[in-house]
């Protein structure tokens, strides 16, 4: 209806997956790289989550396009079913044939492995695609963790690539599906932009609809970030409606009056079960006093134990003790056991990381690499690091592979009231971790740490000399010759050039490290090297490391 008004070719903003109108974000371009490095990988689970309209299905699709020709995808768009139904729509997708009517889970894996392994052995790769995973019940989530057993010697042979709502991230928190959190391979947590992308994005779309010149004015990209909250498809309706409010009044741009009635007539008022801010306030001190409850009344005091006693901070001086709070004699001071002092050091820990968030955990990690990194989150801040020849790697694993690592970590933790927490591992030293948040650390049994850890960590590795990260059969150069001079092989023609016997005695080295034995030289195994090499200012994570 505004098109002919505002020149343009066609609507900017409608919401039907246009692939002319993608727009990669930063934060996109970031995701869309977690999901192809978990799918090269092969093998296990890749999880992308991010809330309503922040454009995973768009980054579906991006994916999907660049898979390569020999990787067959199975798309379940529908999540809502039982096992045997999503093992027989896995079949369909696949084209896989199997007996009609057939009520049997086993026969129909029998008939999935088959194909698998017929593919595999056409050099094909398969991957399973859920939209909407957060809907999975955790008794479908456990037999698409069993599928993924299907595996010859060497690999999977099946990948799964979960994409769902925030809720995603606490279902596979559950107790009773940590095995299968542990097999994800890479995760990412699509955020909503940012004041700079809503623009970029916006000015894109117009762009690509014929637009001559900025059909809004900067308030009003202020206003749309503000309204939008940076959520792509918000941004697409707010805008569509915003331009056909400006067509009506007859205005050359949309400007920010305009843009907020727009968000009158587009956006969700605020419903009776929506709290007022108020409600949010006094909901959030309700919570704050259950938790000072709950911290006081710790499961050690046990039940019937004695109130405690008024304390000089309690009262005035001079005045008699509140009512409420009873007085008892002086007691003996009763030594703590060992279990009430690691509870202790627990509560500090998480109270401290709580207090000092996720990018202080960052900013510590990185200082002990020596990098004294400006401001950012994470994500950022990894951004910085190559100049230092520097990289983060964000996975899920196990106590052992942390250890194969060899470097110290940050370690995400489920907190109270499910709360993410991010705290850095500094050493391990025997059964006992050394845990960081804020300026202090706790030694802490592994076994205390792993009631809150469900494998998920970050962390940093030096590249090879020159900032190479990938090595090849073939390649050449500085960073070759010191793989050689770890490996301590001698070369056929120069020191610099990757040949047959660096590639076999490499392939002996990542056997006897428990790496697939590919003879290329990626981040797992420069990690293993450097763990061998000298070099002062290396941070360690075990004391003593091989």
């Amino acid at each position: 209806m505004y098109e002919k008004h505002f020149h343009l070719d066609e609507r900017p903003f409608s919401i039907a997956p246009d692939p002319r109108f993608l727009f990669m974000s930063a934060r996109h371009r970031e995701a869309l790289a977690h999901l192809l490095y978990g799918v090269g990988e092969g093998g296990g689970f890749v999880q992308l989550t991010g809330e309503v309209g922040t454009g995973k299905t768009t980054l579906c699709r991006a994916l999907l396009e660049q898979l390569p020709d020999n990787v067959d995808v199975a798309l379940i768009l529908n999540p809502k079913l039982t096992a045997l139904e999503l093992i027989a729509t896995l079949c369909d997708e696949l084209r896989v044939p199997y007996p009609a009517g057939t009520d049997s889970i086993k026969a129909l894996t029998d008939a999935l492995n088959r194909h698998l392994l017929q593919a595999h052995a056409a050099g094909r790769r398969t991957v399973l695609l859920i939209d909407e995973a957060q809907n999975l019940s955790p008794e479908v989530l456990e037999q698409v963790r069993l599928l993924t057993n299907l595996e010859t010697q060497r690999e999977k042979l099946l990948q799964v690539i979960l994409i769902g709502q925030p809720e995603l991230r606490d279902l596979l928190a559950r107790d009773d599906l940590r095995q299968l959190a542990q097999r994800i391979t890479a995760r990412y947590h699509l955020e909503p932009m940012n004041r700079t992308e809503t623009e970029a994005y916006v000015l894109h779309r117009l762009q690509v609809g014929g637009a001559g010149g900025t059909l809004f004015g900067r308030g009003a990209f202020d206003a749309l970030q503000r309204l939008s909250g940076g959520v792509p498809r918000l941004i697409n309706v707010l805008a569509d409606r915003a331009l056909l409010g400006a067509y009506v009044e007859n205005r050359e741009q949309v400007t920010t009056p305009v843009l907020r009635r727009a968000a009158r007539e587009v956006l969700p008022a605020a419903s009776p079960s929506r709290p007022a801010p108020w409600g949010w306030a006094l909901a959030a001190c309700l919570v704050a006093g259950l938790a000072l409850a709950a911290w006081w009344w710790q499961p050690w005091r046990g039940e019937g134990a004695a109130p405690r006693p008024a304390i000089a901070a309690d009262v005035e001086p001079g005045s008699d003790p509140p009512a409420t709070v009873p007085t008892v004699p002086a007691q003996p001071e009763a030594t703590p056991t060992a279990r009430e002092e690691v509870e202790a050091d627990w509560a500090e820990l998480v109270a401290a990381a709580t207090r000092a968030g996720e990018d202080a955990a960052w900013h510590a990690l990185l200082a002990r690499w020596g990098v004294e990194a400006q401001g950012g989150t994470g994500a950022q801040l990894c951004q910085q690091l190559p100049e230092h020849e520097l990289h983060c790697l964000s996975r899920s694993g196990s106590w052992q592979a942390l250890r194969n690592a060899g470097h110290p970590a940050l370690l995400y933790l489920v907190g109270p009231e499910g709360r993410r927490l991010a705290v850095v591992l500094h050493s391990l030293d025997g059964e006992h971790a050394t845990l960081g948040a804020g300026d202090q650390t706790w030694r802490l049994p592994v076994s205390r740490v792993q009631q809150a850890w469900f494998g998920d960590y970050a962390l940093v590795w030096r590249a090879l000399p020159g900032g190479v990260t990938l090595l090849r059969a073939g390649d050449t150069g500085a960073a070759v010759r010191w793989v050689r001079e770890q490996l301590d092989v001698p070369a056929q023609t120069t020191d610099e050039y990757f040949d047959d016997g660096l590639q076999a005695a490499l392939q002996d080295f990542q056997r006897y490290h428990q790496l697939e034995a590919d003879g290329v030289v990626g981040p797992r195994t420069i990690m293993q090297l450097n763990k061998l090499s000298q070099e002062l200012g290396m941070p360690r994570l075990v004391r003593d490391a091989d």
